[in-house]
């Protein structure tokens, strides 16, 4: 079984900048997709970004437009989601998630971390 924890998590201005971390634990060898979902009050889960095992393929949600980045640290297994120009309407319970690939992690991830709160004040 996978273990994931997210960190990071807190209070920013409209604009600001944060990063997410999430460190993984247990039999990762067989989960190598990791990604992000969220949500929002009052909303459903909503898919963020992904990433494949080397790094090589990222994927992302239409919403972020160019403003949040994902990457890994295979060798401490870690992965990260960099989100800058934040706005109030990314205020979210932010859920770190795991899969067997990048691709798949986007519709049915198989492990999720417990969230990490993210609030965008104006």
């Amino acid at each position: 079984q996978v273990q994931l924890v997210e960190s990071g998590g807190g209070l920013v201005q409209a604009g600001g900048s944060l990063k997410l971390s999430c460190a993984a634990s247990g039999r990762t060898f067989s989960t190598n997709g990791r990604g992000w979902f969220r949500q929002a009050p009052g909303k459903e889960r909503e898919f963020v970004a992904s990433i494949s095992f080397d790094g090589g393929t990222a994927y992302y949600a239409n919403f972020v437009k160019g403003r949040f980045t994902i990457s890994r640290d295979n060798a401490k297994n870690m992965v990260y989601l960099q989100m800058n120009n934040l706005s109030p309407e990314d205020t979210a319970v932010y859920y770190c998630v795991a899969g067997s690939t990048g691709a798949a992690v986007k519709s049915t991830p198989s492990y999720w971390g417990q969230g990490t709160q993210v609030t965008v004040s104006s």
